[in-house]
């Protein structure tokens, strides 16, 4: 991950109209609770130091997630050049709490980052092969002409909000520790 290549995600997702918050994992559960909506809920993060607030529900039961306004899940990719980013199907449920909810709330950290899709398939290709991985890439809200005039929300939320988690001196938003 370069420098260059958080900008062109960062730039992508603004295209996207994606909100994107920057902090260190320490700071995760702060960003989280400013991005999301009430009811939240979520799944477990596997990036070390990151929390979710504890109103973030990490054990929805199928109520839960029918009701819920936000889901947050973390992402194991993104990739730069299109602003996407990798959900994967899991036990936890993490590919349902990114979709059916009104706004996803992907945490994904920047070491996660890849350049473009050759890079994104050469890190899927083994875990499809030899973990039976399943992955949806997301890029932003969900989106839809089918209807007519486009419509966002038909198959997945309407807006998404990435937390990109970057260590202390990588971050280019004037608040790296020194």
């Amino acid at each position: 991950m370069s420098l260059a290549d958080v900008g062109t995600f960062t730039r992508r997702l603004d295209d996207l109209g994606v909100t994107v918050s920057e902090g260190r994992p320490d700071e995760c559960a702060e960003l989280v609770n400013a991005a999301a909506g009430s009811p939240a809920v979520g799944v477990p993060l596997d990036v070390p130091a990151a929390s979710l607030p504890d109103r973030v529900d990490v054990a929805p039961t199928a109520e839960d997630l029918r009701a819920a306004h936000t889901g947050v899940t973390g992402a194991s990719l993104a990739i730069a050049e299109y602003g996407s980013v990798a959900i994967e199907a899991d036990a936890d449920g993490t590919e349902p709490v990114s979709l059916f909810v009104d706004r996803h709330v992907v945490v994904v950290h920047a070491d996660d980052l890849v350049v473009d899709m050759p890079d994104a398939f050469a890190w899927l290709g083994p875990r499809a092969r030899d973990d039976g991985t399943d992955v949806v890439f997301a890029t932003g809200p969900s989106a839809t002409a089918d209807m007519g005039g486009l419509v966002h929300g038909a198959h997945g939320p309407k807006s998404v909000h990435v937390v990109l988690l970057r260590d202390g001196d990588d971050r280019t938003d004037g608040d790296a520790d020194a």
